[in-house]
């Protein structure tokens, strides 16, 4: 892995904590929970997430910052277990293309919405995107009277 990466790469790993304990304490039930209005349901949401770590994990290999991708199979929005097991194989992803730089690669930047974007500013903004996710979950949470995961109230709340 590239040196300038490094740092942002472990913000990165911190910033999944709380949404690997959010998957484990969530049930298929809550997966369908929305909070009303236009809000998609939750399970929408966290494959939502999904899509947006493989878009990332992608730009990391091919420096294009592609958002298009859907995962094919939207019976997953109901399955917890699915949807942790895929965010397993996203983490795996993404480790594997951050991994796959080599120093040749420092100078690289990645095309995103007509900017080139520097490798570890691309990493944070999806760091970012990581936090956006949990704020929203916070709603749908406290909208079902849930309580927050043990890690949530320290990062989150």
């Amino acid at each position: 892995m590239i040196a300038e990466l490094e740092q942002p790469y472990r913000q990165v790993q911190m910033s999944l904590e709380p949404r690997n304990e959010l998957f484990a304490a969530l049930t298929n039930a809550d997966l369908a929970f929305s909070p009303g209005g236009s809000a998609p349901p939750l399970g929408e949401l966290c494959v939502s997430l999904g899509e947006t770590q493989h878009a990332y994990a992608e730009s990391f290999r091919t420096f294009k910052a592609d958002f298009e991708y859907r995962y094919p199979d939207r019976t997953i929005v109901g399955d917890v277990e699915r949807i942790r097991i895929w965010h397993g194989e996203l983490d795996a992803q993404l480790d594997a293309a951050l991994a796959s730089l080599s120093d040749a690669d420092a100078k690289r930047t990645v095309a995103r919405e007509g900017e080139q974007v520097q490798l570890a500013e691309h990493l944070l903004v999806y760091q970012e995107a990581l936090l956006i996710f949990y704020g929203k979950v916070f709603v749908y949470l406290k909208t079902r009277g849930l309580a927050m995961p043990r890690k949530w109230g320290a990062w989150i709340a």
